[in-house]
């Protein structure tokens, strides 16, 4: 049984950092790969940002591109993402996904999602 496990979010003002967190178990390989997407009400869900566990590989879209991180603690099978110079733009709930196979930015891509965790950007 996969499961995702998020943490962190909260408030912060216009230019600040937040680093949410992202614990997978239940994988039996390293073949797998875990998307970063967002949520804002009556919008869809947004993919943003992922990493293939295998190879390190990211990808991250223009708009987060340069402000947004992704890291790995193996030894926790967890992933990090560093939110720097945020915008209230990027005020939204954030999703983790995983699922076997490579990096993707898109919803239909994963079968598992962690809890979410609401980011606030004002002032």
């Amino acid at each position: 049984q996969v499961q995702l496990v998020q943490s962190g979010g909260g408030l912060v003002q216009p230019g600040g950092s937040l680093r949410l967190s992202c614990a997978a178990s239940g994988f039996t390989t390293d073949f797998y790969s875990i998307g970063w997407f967002r949520q804002v009400p009556e919008k869809a869900r947004e993919g943003f940002s992922c990493i293939s566990v295998s190879d390190n590989k990211t990808m991250y879209e223009d708009f987060v591109k340069g402000r947004f991180t992704l890291s790995r603690d193996d030894a926790k099978n967890t992933v990090y993402l560093q939110m720097n110079s945020l915008k209230p733009e990027d005020t939204a709930n954030y999703y983790c996904a995983a699922d076997t196979g490579r990096c993707s930015v898109l919803a239909s891509t994963y079968r598992y999602w962690g809890q979410g965790t609401l980011v606030t950007v004002s002032a």
